[in-house]
């Protein structure tokens, strides 16, 4: 294993998995671009492609190619993709700006809490509750069915305003029931 591999205490660094995720994480500026100066066909294909990087870089670290660094750089690239693309989104004027704001509110809401408890002495293990799990598939759906319509000009009708209003109901439900299981924690 070449030095730098692994960080002070063993965890590994440079692997399959996390390079993949740091790939994904390098597309975030590009997506944001693409968007930006109106290439929504471009940006939805590389979308699909941090999607399917996404499931790959996860398949391979089920597959005991997984590390602790990992754990931590694919969720925080994650949402780096999706609260880039709702705000750029939002001021591309593709989607509204009040579901990026509350989007982006949300997982403020949530890290802001884990630090707040940290800073308070309280140990904060976050496991992915079922409605956050549908909260980000839906997410994932709306970013993709919005990009998809400006990209290629194909229009049904009232499908993203109906997902705008499902995202919007997925994600307030999502920020509740993380700050009632913060209430529970303490």
């Amino acid at each position: 294993m070449p030095d730098g591999a692994r960080l002070r205490g063993g965890a590994l660094v440079l692997t399959l998995p996390n390079a993949i995720t740091f790939a994904r994480l390098c597309s975030v500026p590009l997506a944001v671009w693409l968007v930006l100066r109106g290439d929504m066909a471009d940006g939805f294909w590389l979308f699909v492609a941090a999607g399917l990087s996404d499931a790959l870089d996860g398949w391979l670290a089920r597959r005991g190619h997984g590390s602790a660094v990992g754990a931590v750089l694919d969720p925080m690239t994650d949402k780096a993709m999706l609260v880039s693309m709702y705000v750029t989104l939002a001021a591309a004027h593709v989607l509204p700006f009040w579901i990026a704001i509350l989007v982006v509110f949300r997982d403020l809401l949530i890290v802001g809490g884990v630090l707040a408890l940290a800073v308070l002495g309280q140990a904060v293990t976050i496991h992915p509750l079922f409605i956050s799990k549908l909260n980000t598939a839906l997410q994932i759906i709306l970013i993709a069915c919005a990009m998809l319509e400006n990209g290629y000009g194909l229009r049904v009708p009232h499908l993203v305003d109906s997902l705008v209003v499902v995202v919007a109901a997925s994600t307030i439900a999502s920020g509740a029931a993380y700050v009632g299981k913060a209430a529970v924690w303490r």
